[in-house]
């Protein structure tokens, strides 16, 4: 148990630095930013992973790992087949992360063992296929390279995320309308099936 919260204490940690922009749809992965490469080395476009999850959803599970938060008021892609974070806000949002300018996130300690539950769940193993999706690519990365230290041998990022990198110029400058799933016009919605969401234990 704390070996597992110290390993997503320091993946947590590793999400501060930004990447450089990412072209929409960009799939030349030697050159993908180093905060949203992983040790396994799989990736997908959103469109990629749509397309892998119409085709392949029952051999494959397709994460949200956001916050609870950020599914709520930023909406989820309609195929993921659960929410599972990998960080999460404090239960009374009273610190500040300086570095990052928003509130502290905390690791989700039950993080491996819930993608597992959601594996068993859907008839898979820790050799199935599991897809993540965060916000910009840089927590799937982290994610991804902490269930390859957990026993699961195919996780793939997904490189651009749901809302995408931010544009550093012009009217997109702070705004995340790069790359990403919104985006790329793939389904999407605010309505959340409860079934999906994650409930602490």
């Amino acid at each position: 148990m704390k070996r597992t919260l110290c390993i997503l204490s320091l993946a947590c940690l590793a999400t501060v630095s930004h990447a450089q922009e990412w072209k929409q749809g960009a799939s030349d992965w030697a050159n993908l930013p180093t905060v949203k490469q992983s040790r396994q080395g799989l990736y997908l476009t959103p469109q990629q992973a749509y397309e892998m999850v119409q085709k392949e959803g029952k051999n494959t599970l397709f994460l949200d790992i956001r916050t609870r938060a950020e599914a709520m008021y930023v909406g989820m892609p309609s195929a993921v087949d659960a929410l599972v974070p990998y960080v999460e806000h404090q239960e009374i949002m009273g610190e500040w992360d300086d570095k990052r300018n928003i509130y502290v996130l905390e690791p989700n300690v039950d993080f491996p063992k819930e993608v597992e539950r959601r594996l068993t769940d859907k008839g898979l193993n820790k050799q199935s296929r599991i897809i993540l999706i965060c916000r910009s690519g840089d927590r799937s990365a982290k994610a991804s390279d902490l269930l390859a230290m957990s026993g699961f041998s195919s996780v793939y990022s997904i490189a651009e995320g749901f809302e995408g990198d931010m544009g550093k110029e012009g009217p997109s400058a702070n705004r995340r309308t790069v790359n990403g799933w919104k985006n790329t016009n793939l389904p999407w919605s605010y309505k959340l099936d409860k079934t999906k969401m994650y409930f602490p234990k």
